[in-house]
């Protein structure tokens, strides 16, 4: 998902869509070291998705401090 996507979000909805993806990364990475992970490319976009999240909810901390 694209950047402006993640803008969309509300805050609220992103932290919630933060802590799903670092679950998620969890997972994966527990599936990949037993052997099991079906799309083990996914694990590479589940953390790009969590980087785009997390900055664009520092960027919104930023813009209320300034």
């Amino acid at each position: 998902m694209k950047a402006a996507k993640w803008r969309e979000f509300s805050e609220d909805e992103l932290q919630q869509k933060a802590r799903e993806l670092t679950e998620e990364i969890f997972n994966l990475r527990f599936q990949l070291s037993m052997g099991v992970a079906k799309n083990p490319s996914r694990l590479s976009q589940a953390k790009k998705d969590l980087a785009r999240a997390n900055t664009v909810l520092r960027e919104r901390k930023g813009a209320t401090r300034g």
